[in-house]
């Protein structure tokens, strides 16, 4: 009993490892934090020390961002344009006023233009009006990527090869680390087995490899794919936009009062068709059209319309774009965006996920893929692959 729990506890750790490093992986990949953030600065303090950690929960899940929450947006003026995490302390027409708790001023006092929801990347999760603080998460690593950042200027300066970045080195190498134990965790085991009269004998069988193992695998790599080919080109852009007196050639500088117009241009890289749905992210923005079908590499042009308020100053307009694989009908899809854009993301990998792993595990069936090397067994004749 006590060996089965130990082997369930060591299961649950690989899995929170797991999900740990895939949030890591993919916040970084899609620039944009997921389930895991921190912050590098005390702006935030006493609520959160430098360096500590935060569960963040995306914005596209987070609902609607109030006065209070604190967020994680795209700057465009504090911290020099990167992600910073501030409070909201007021919602206004033209957008958020957001303040560090440990700042004496607003980020709109410093000449940050008020936050629209397509900056917002995230939102850091509260229980009780408290933020859910993680102590030392950002230290760690920091700490992690200054050790490594060390180590490969090092070998990249000895074997003359270009630099990866620290965070991508970080990542990878740690990725690297959890997925060597996860195939421990399945492949290796508990070694050994009692028997009865105390004796114990080996449960592993060497060279023995679960084709199971492998159909998962694969199509795991194929959801990734599909969800990268859905994800990367689509997401948030957003537009400095100038509400000025005079007129100019340049669609972002606008009369007061009036409106300007640019082209959005979108194409299909991959060769399958996709439905691409455009929508505001802020006030002051409209696109047409919202819906479009592209088949295999084709570009299609949208109309992005920016409204200037009837004062002079600089303004924020955000458009979002979702993007999914035309692998269901287009009819299910629209049903499916309306309750939420994430659904039709989980239907076609459910779909594609399906469609590889129900008949690969049918084929392979429960048997194991024993590879051996080509030694000579006892009467001189040679052991190859044999499948059982």
């Amino acid at each position: 009993m006590g060996s089965s729990l130990g082997k369930l506890a060591e299961y649950a750790l690989a899995l929170v490892l797991l999900v740990l490093v895939v949030s890591l992986l993919v916040g970084h990949f899609l620039g944009q934090p997921m389930l895991l953030a921190y912050v590098e600065t005390g702006s935030m303090e006493p609520t959160l020390q430098a360096g500590d950690g935060f569960v963040a929960i995306p914005s596209a899940i987070a609902g609607e961002v109030t006065v209070g929450d604190v967020v994680a947006f795209e700057a465009e003026q504090v911290h020099g344009g990167d992600l910073t995490t501030h409070r909201v302390v007021d919602a206004r027409s033209g957008g958020y006023i957001t303040q560090g708790d440990n700042n004496p001023f607003t980020d709109q006092g410093q000449g940050e233009p008020p936050v629209t929801d397509g900056q917002i990347k995230a939102v850091a999760l509260q229980v009780n009006g408290e933020v859910v603080r993680i102590p030392h998460l950002g230290t760690g690593v920091m700490a992690m990527g200054a050790a490594i950042d060390r180590a490969e200027r090092f070998l990249a300066g000895f074997f003359g090869t270009p630099r990866l970045g620290d965070q991508q080195l970080a990542y990878l190498l740690f990725g690297f680390g959890v997925l060597i134990y996860g195939v421990s965790l399945v492949t290796g085991g508990e070694g050994r087995r009692d028997r009865p009269g105390g004796r114990s004998r080996s449960r592993s069988r060497e060279g023995v490899v679960d084709p199971r193992l492998l159909v998962i695998g694969f199509t795991i790599l194929i959801m990734v794919a599909a969800t990268a080919a859905m994800v990367l080109p689509a997401g948030t852009q957003s537009y400095g936009i100038v509400s000025t007196e005079g007129d100019s050639a340049n669609p972002t500088i606008v009369p007061m009062g009036e409106s300007d117009e640019m082209t959005f241009v979108r194409h299909n890289g991959g060769q399958l068709p996709v439905v691409s749905y455009m929508e505001p992210a802020s006030d002051g923005v409209e696109v047409e059209p919202h819906v479009t079908h592209m088949s295999a590499n084709e570009t299609v042009n949208a109309t992005i319309t920016f409204h200037a308020p009837p004062e002079t100053g600089y303004y924020m307009r955000s458009v979002t774009e979702y993007r999914y694989l035309l692998v269901l009908p287009a009819p299910v899809i629209q049903g499916l965006y309306v309750v939420h854009p994430w659904l039709p993301y989980l239907a076609v990998n459910a779909l594609i996920g399906g469609l590889i792993a129900i008949p690969g595990l049918l084929l392979v069936g429960s048997g194991d893929l024993r590879l051996r090397s080509r030694d000579r067994d006892r009467r001189g004749g040679i052991v190859t692959r044999l499948l059982e």
